[in-house]
């Protein structure tokens, strides 16, 4: 009885061990990093914007973000025969204070596509902060809007 409790020791050890042999060199240590990500991306295809708040390796995060997006269009169908009286905006306010990493950007694009199928990028912003920082952002994206209109992060979408 005793051997046989052995032996069944001694397999169960051996199958223990293979089993982490496999794991890569790296695996163990990504899973004792108790650090978190919060990641928002939103998305308004009719005013072909979009804004990414990213936040990662952190040790502290208070934020407070309010996101409004709006769409007067149905959208523009697969062929490209958007309409040009179709409007949408997406506006984004964010305020954070942060110990860590962060990524913000946005982006405004064509929605309407070339004839290859591809979107114009028409304009871009993106930061990468890394520490101790404090953040107060306004972003709006209009379709179909002029200069004149005011914002601290400007960028017209066609």
């Amino acid at each position: 009885m005793r051997t046989k409790l052995i032996s069944l020791t001694m397999i169960f050890a051996f199958l223990i061990s293979t089993a982490f042999a496999d794991m890569p060199a790296g695996f163990y240590g990504s899973m004792n990093n108790q650090k978190w990500r919060d990641i928002l991306c939103v998305k308004n295809y009719d005013a072909g914007a979009s804004v990414t708040e990213d936040y990662a390796d952190a040790e502290h995060l208070q934020k407070q973000t309010e996101v409004r997006t709006a769409s007067n269009g149905a959208g523009c169908p697969v062929g490209g025969g958007c309409v040009s009286g179709n409007a949408g905006s997406l506006e984004a306010n964010l305020n954070a204070n942060v110990i860590g990493k962060a990524h913000l950007a946005w982006e405004s694009v064509d929605p309407r596509a070339n004839g290859f199928g591809r979107h114009a990028v028409l304009g871009r912003s993106i930061e990468d902060l890394v520490g101790v920082f404090s953040i107060q952002k306004f972003i709006q994206l209009w379709s179909n809007s002029t200069p004149g209109e005011i914002s601290v992060d400007w960028m017209p979408c066609v």
